[in-house]
């Protein structure tokens, strides 16, 4: 039996896309059917036996796309293996220590039954869009803080839990 797993995504930029792409890429290497796709461009979740879900954070708050998402498939996602990511910090903090889910993340996670998050770093580089990245690019803080490693880590983590679940049944 083959599990496909739907990795969807919220972003503006396409540091969060490139994230999905590399956790798909992964669960597929683990023995997973896995797709990345736009959060806002995914109409039903029928053929996804389990589903992953991540948003660029923005001031404290999940993408709009990524809220979206959960808010449009609450009932199928009761019914699913569920894991969230976040993808944000312009720093080396995600790599040094865990850092929780911002609030209405962790309020999703309860309601949704969600196995597992974790907050990833982001990007932000020259050409991105939106007055505060400029800003944000102006005054030095931007670059590349995501760590493909530990993205690819987690991402085998959630391919060994649900093989262990495709395994019991």
């Amino acid at each position: 039996m083959t599990t496909e797993v739907l990795v969807a995504y919220g972003t503006t930029n396409g540091s969060t896309a490139r994230i999905a792409e590399a956790v798909a890429e992964v669960l597929d290497k683990e023995g997973l059917t896995a797709c990345a796709r736009p959060a806002a461009s995914v109409d039903d979740l029928s053929r996804y036996d389990a589903v992953v879900v991540g948003g660029a954070l923005y001031a404290g708050r999940w993408h709009k796309d990524a809220r979206r998402f959960l808010r449009r498939h609450r009932r199928a996602l009761a019914d699913r293996p569920l894991w969230l990511f976040s993808s944000g910090p312009l720093d080396a903090s995600a790599g040094e220590r865990d850092i929780p889910p911002v609030a209405a993340v962790e309020r999703a996670m309860t309601r949704l039954g969600a196995r597992g998050h974790v907050t990833f770093g982001g990007c932000l580089e020259e050409g991105a869009k939106g007055w505060v990245a400029g800003m944000i690019l102006r005054n030095g803080k931007g670059g590349d803080f995501r760590d493909f490693t530990g993205i690819g880590n987690w991402a085998r983590q959630v391919a060994e839990d649900l093989v262990g679940t495709r395994e019991q049944k």
